[in-house]
Order: structure tokens, then C-alpha cells, then sequence
């Protein structure tokens, strides 16, 4: 296979040959060389496909890994006004909801009932939370599943959780740790880059503070995912440099699971719906998905072994291309997820593990159910297949929806401000 490739890089431009000859030969590709690969058209551009998918095999094999989890949003009030978030909700708006800590378990309990070994736990930035809430979340999900995986509070999370508590980013990780956090997303990162921050988040955790939760946490035993959102003002030079910048805090730390790239969804971002900036995108288009996925792997090939595509942004068909282009895990089952939906994506309710297997057979590889930390728990070898908990609902509608969360009158958000 690699003979076979190389003899294509005879006839393409020399540069590009050289950094892909590199890339096989497992060296570590600059995010200079990274932004020529963006350049690549025509066999070029296929021949960067076909190297990250080389180099995907080598590092992980046929293997297509997914966790069955679900993902519980509890609440959408923020006091951050982020340009491309289409979930949040101000506190004064109607459409505000919270879910008590009861309910929050009883979803987890849920999950687990059904197979689900983790439970991915984010939300908004609720004004006069209180410090312990986060805390609170997990020990009593714990008291109730205490072998169920805590996947939750990005970094944003943890500085505003650190903030309301009056106490350290170290000594609130520590509290979470022993209240039962086991991993954190690595979300919040968007684009590390300042100046686009301040244009697309105004307020939100700054660079600096993203890296020091994420290190921290690291250091701490505590390991996180990272991710980059690309498709809207950002450049290609500015994303070959955040995954740059990732690839040295791995090198630090060693802390990292996995990249995630991220698709922007415009449909209902307020930045693109009242185009706020000059040029806004309106996500990366097939290529541009497809190229950021391959460089990634290239990019990363050294550091971080499993690069996650998102159903849920793209879609399954494309998600069935980007694992030939470098991925090597499909993510989630989710059951709920409300972010994605609500910005508009048309994917994002319930992926049944089945499906998940069917789609990675249909492209030849092999179907296997991880855990959080990748660790394989089943393998699907072979066509026959067996119907689990979760293949077996049938009606998705019983998890509920973001439209219908926000209008269950017991879960509305009660400003603690009000009398």
C-alpha cells in the first residue's frame, strides 16, 4: 500500500511530496507544511486522504471504535453571549430551562439501564449557581452508579465552577475528582487563538485559562479530549496552528484521548444569523471537512492515536468518508444532545449502536465498543450481529428533545433574582 502510494509522488509538486514522504517516514509535519496540505487540489488532494488513512492504519489499525453514552445538557441559561452558540439562553429569556440534580440521575440511571458506560455532562454558565453544583452532580450520580463514567464540565466549566466556589482551578478539579469527575471534555477550545476569541466569544475562558485547566487536569490524573470548531472566521493557517499548539501540550502532559474537529453549524448561530463579521462561513464545506480531518492525523500522528469524527455535524454518510480520511472513531450513541440541534444540525438525537456497527461494516472495517479511555470492551468481528438494550427502542421520542425540553414547565429556569 505505501509502495503504491509513494509512486504517486513522482508526478505531484515536490513540496507536497516531500511533506507527505515525511509524514509516512512518521516525522513530525510543521503546521507550516500542515497549511500546504490545505493548498492541495486534484491528486494531491487524494493523496493527503490517503496517507492520513495509511498512517491511521498503522497507528490503530481496522478497528472503528464508538462508546454508548448519553449526553445530558442540563440546563441552557448562560451569562455568556457567544457568537456561535445557539443553545444558550439569557436568564431573563422564557425558553430557559434547568434540570434538578433528580432528574439529571434518573437520565443517568436511564443510560446506564441500557448499556451506557459513560455519561457526558455539560451546560451553560447559569448566573448565582452555586459553587458545589457541579460537585453535587456527580456524588449523587455516583451514589447511585458508581461504576457509570463521568465524562464533564469543559474548561469553561471548571474556571466558572472554580470562580463560584472561591477556590483555585487545582483545588476545585481536586473537589470534582473526588466527587467522581473521571474525564473532561476538551471543548470551550473553539480556536485557540486570542484575537478570534475576543471576536466570536467576547468573555469567554481565554487561551491562557483553557490551557491551564487543561494541563492541570492533566497533571492531575484527570484526562480530557480536545477539539477545534473551524468553518466560520477562522483560517486555515490558524487552524493548522491550534492543532499545533495541542500537539505541544500533549507532548507535555500526554493528557489527550482524542481530537475532535468540530464543523461550525450557522444555521441559528446569532453571529451568521445577524452576520456580525465580515466573511463568515458557513461551515467547512465537504473538502474543507475532509482536509481538516487528514491533517489532523497527519499532524498528530506522533502524539494523539484517535481522531473522532462527529455524526452529528456531518452527518452519517460523510462521517463514513472522514474514517477514510483519517479518523478512527464514530463517537457517541448521545441519546440527547442539545447543542447541535438547536444550532440547527439535522443529526444529534439517537445513534443505536447497531447502526453505528452497520455503517462501519458498509466501509469494511471493524465495529467495537470502547470505554471512555479507549480501552475496547466488545468487538464485532464478523456480519453477525447482536441486538443490545439500546437497539432495542424503537421510539427515540421517549428521551425527549430540545423543542420539548425547553417547554416542560417544571424544568423552566427560576431566576434566584426574582422574589
Amino acid at each position: 500500500m505505501t509502495s503504491n502510494i509513494e509512486s504517486l509522488f513522482k508526478v505531484i509538486d515536490p513540496v507536497v511530496a516531500k511533506i507527505l514522504e515525511d509524514a509516512l517516514s512518521e516525522k513530525e509535519i510543521s503546521a507550516d507544511e500542515g497549511l500546504e496540505l490545505y493548498k492541495t487540489t486534484g491528486i494531491e488532494f487524494h493523496l493527503v486522504g490517503l496517507v492520513a488513512d495509511e498512517l491511521r492504519r498503522r497507528r490503530v489499525g481496522d478497528i472503528v471504535s464508538y462508546v454508548v453514552n448519553r449526553n445530558i445538557n442540563f440546563t441552557n441559561v448562560c451569562i455568556k453571549q457567544c457568537g456561535f452558540c445557539a443553545f444558550s439562553r439569557d436568564f431573563r429569556e422564557e425558553e430557559g430551562y434547568f434540570l434538578p440534580t433528580e432528574e439529571i440521575v434518573r437520565r443517568a440511571k436511564e443510560a446506564n439501564q441500557l448499556g451506557a458506560t459513560e455519561v457526558c455532562i455539560q451546560a451553560g454558565l447559569p448566573p448565582d449557581m452555586k459553587g458545589d453544583l457541579y460537585e453535587e452532580i456527580c456524588r449523587e450520580i455516583k451514589k447511585e452508579i458508581p461504576d457509570i463514567h463521568i465524562h464533564g464540565f469543559s474548561p469553561e466549566e471548571i474556571l466558572y465552577g472554580a470562580k463560584r466556589s472561591e477556590v483555585s482551578i487545582e483545588e476545585f478539579l481536586k473537589r470534582l475528582k473526588e466527587a467522581g469527575v473521571n474525564t473532561l471534555p476538551g471543548t470551550s477550545a473553539e480556536i485557540l487563538d486570542q484575537e478570534i476569541r475576543d471576536k466570536i466569544s467576547p468573555g469567554r475562558i481565554s487561551v491562557k485559562n483553557w490551557e491551564k485547566v487543561i494541563k492541570t487536569a492533566h497533571k492531575m490524573g484527570i484526562n480530557t479530549t480536545s477539539t477545534m470548531m473551524f468553518g466560520h472566521v477562522e483560517t486555515t493557517e490558524d487552524r493548522v496552528l491550534h492543532i499545533a499548539k495541542l500537539r505541544e501540550i500533549q507532548k507535555e502532559t500526554n493528557g489527550f484521548t482524542e481530537f475532535v474537529p468540530l464543523n461550525f453549524i450557522h444555521t441559528e448561530a446569532p453571529m451568521y444569523t445577524h452576520q456580525l463579521h465580515e466573511g463568515i462561513k458557513q461551515g467547512g464545506s465537504g473538502k474543507d471537512v475532509l482536509l481538516t480531518h487528514a491533517i489532523a492525523r497527519i499532524m498528530l500522528n506522533n502524539s494523539i492515536n484517535n481522531i473522532q469524527m462527529s455524526w452529528v455535524k456531518e452527518g452519517q454518510k460523510m462521517s463514513q468518508l472522514l474514517l477514510m480520511w483519517g479518523a478512527n472513531d464514530f463517537g457517541g450513541t448521545l441519546i440527547n444532545e442539545s447543542i447541535s440541534t438547536s444550532a440547527g444540525s439535522e443529526h444529534g438525537q439517537l445513534l443505536r449502536p447497531k447502526e453505528i456497527r452497520r455503517m462501519i461494516r458498509e466501509i469494511n472495517r471493524i465495529p467495537a465498543e470502547r470505554n471512555t479511555h479507549y480501552k475496547i470492551l466488545k468487538k464485532f468481528e464478523g456480519d453477525a450481529e447482536i441486538e443490545e438494550d439500546l437497539d432495542k427502542v424503537t421510539d427515540a421520542s421517549q428521551f425527549g428533545s430540545y423543542p420539548e425540553l425547553i417547554k416542560i414547565n417544571k424544568f423552566n429556569y427560576k431566576n434566584p433574582r426574582r422574589k
